[in-house]
């Protein structure tokens, strides 16, 4: 039985091995780029950047993400296609997800065992007549064999989102998702969201509905906000959410997050490329953090159906993960720590080499085209249905292709900071982050002369043990800066 044992756990390593071959040979580049001193181009679209000189363009192309072909590629889909990789690497990138939940105060398991019984259920997930699922929609997801079509996803998906905040913002610990979202919220408003009053939203790919209500808390002005899913179990578990107005786990109720009914709200079970809603019946249209999920043609015609239903002026917003960040683009780079994430998400690699289709679709159909980093590692875009199409403008070169790149400094830098866990961390860690704030607010009042002189002062603070952002850390913070002649009160925390 040893020798049984073993061999299970080397064959259980090929997928690693494989992985690692395949860094080894992973090319160093192979996309080639039309370099100018003020644009790039892209499929026949302009992008315009903060950076001007050659040199800064350079430093950003050598952060993006470079596609994989070739060796490289073809060992990571076989390892991601392989059985071993469905019973080895997916349980633990479950697992992992949920360990972060739980370490960062998101009570995953208590939350899943309410809703469950929240039912009934059974019969509750019908299509309507005349929607079909695409083929790509029937793929796993997200450790879910049947996808997005079941139950356990429903159930889960909002648990998940609270646990993706939290590595994204773990500063934060349960509220990472507020804070996540948050940030999305502001990159809109420096964009230039607009929302009229009396207005249609609509939310495509909405879940069960998370981006939607936050949509409705946000735009009181909105007479009409529409959720649109194609999945019918998300769209019904949604709705009893709504239904239920739980409270969240710090308001003493037994959800993540405290839900609010309100009845502007619609969620409907729907092809979100094929909404059945009028032309030019929407304000704006929102696509968040869905399309890294779907292959580039099924983007395009999600923007297309977008396009449709907006009217003359309406915005698109559009929020997604970027692989130009520099983050993200190192994560890529090495394809055994890009597989934790592959491994969940099947169409992670096209999406990534397909943006520049997507954003060039966007050009050619959209005006006023404009894109910032949202986090360290997202960006947001807003694009503007023009008042007069391009078959009605009598010359099209006046419609301008233009995307206003605002994503990077300067100096070829990601403008918004990284704050993201690392890949095999589920937690930030107490003693790292009490440091960082100890010496970030010293640093920043300028309190001591220079770096080394701030570890000194670091190393005679006591040690704190707990860090949860409680009263009591504070006190213990501010009574330990006032040893050191300067009080701090709670405002300036």
């Amino acid at each position: 039985s040893d020798c049984e044992m073993n061999w299970h756990r080397y064959v259980s390593l090929l997928p690693f091995i494989l992985l690692s071959v395949a860094q080894a040979f992973q090319p160093l580049s192979i996309r080639q780029v039309m370099r100018s001193r003020s644009h790039q181009a892209y499929h026949g679209y302009q992008m315009t950047y903060a950076s001007r000189t050659e040199e800064e363009f350079e430093t950003r192309e050598a952060n993006r993400a470079q596609p994989r072909t070739g060796l490289a590629q073809s060992l990571l889909n076989f390892a991601l296609s392989s059985p071993l990789w469905k019973y080895v690497l997916v349980p633990q990138a479950r697992a992992n997800i949920v360990k972060t939940a739980e370490s960062n105060g998101v009570r995953w398991n208590e939350a899943l065992e309410w809703i469950k019984v929240q039912g009934p259920w059974d019969g509750q997930d019908k299509m309507p007549s005349g929607v079909d699922y695409p083929e790509y929609y029937l793929k796993p997801f997200h450790a879910y064999e049947e996808g997005n079509i079941n139950w356990g996803a429903a159930w889960e998906q909002e648990l998940a989102g609270r646990a993706v905040g939290a590595r994204n913002f773990p500063e934060y610990g349960p509220n990472g998702e507020d804070a996540f979202r948050s940030a999305f919220d502001e990159a809109l408003d420096e964009l230039g969201s607009v929302v009229p009053q009396d207005s249609t939203i609509v939310d495509l790919g909405c879940g069960t509905g998370t981006s939607t209500r936050r949509l409705a808390e946000r735009y009181s002005q909105a007479k009409n906000i529409i959720g649109i899913d194609l999945s019918p179990n998300m769209v019904v578990v949604g709705k009893r959410l709504l239904e239920l107005a739980p409270k969240g786990v710090d308001e003493g109720g037994p959800w993540v997050t405290t839900i609010q009914p309100d009845d502007r709200i619609e969620l409907k079970i729907g092809d979100a490329a094929s909404t059945g809603l009028p032309d030019s019946s929407a304000d704006v249209v929102n696509i968040g953090l869905v399309v890294h999920e779907l292959p580039t043609a099924a983007s395009i015609t999600l923007c297309e159906e977008a396009h449709r239903i907006l009217k003359p002026g309406g915005q698109l917003w559009l929020t997604e993960m970027d692989f130009d960040s520099p983050a993200f683009a190192a994560q890529r780079s090495n394809p055994l720590l890009f597989s934790l994430i592959r491994s969940t998400e099947p169409f992670l690699d096209e999406y990534a080499d397909g943006c520049a289709d997507l954003r060039a679709y966007i050009a050619e159909t959209y005006q006023d085209v404009k894109i910032c980093a949202a986090t360290g590692r997202h960006y947001a875009l807003i694009a503007t249905k023009p008042i007069e199409s391009r078959n009605d403008v009598a010359d099209a070169s006046q419609m301008d292709n233009i995307i206003d790149d605002r994503r990077f400094d300067a100096d070829g830098s990601y403008a918004v900071a990284d704050t993201h866990l690392k890949t095999w961390e589920t937690k930030k860690n107490d003693s790292n982050t009490y440091m960082l704030y100890v010496v970030g607010l010293v640093e920043k009042e300028r309190r001591v002369a220079d770096a080394c002189a701030s570890i000194q002062l670091l190393q005679r603070l006591p040690a704190l043990p707990v860090l949860d952002g409680s009263v009591d850390f504070k006190k213990e913070i501010i009574s330990s800066l006032s040893a050191f002649g300067r009080f701090y009160d709670n405002e300036t925390w």
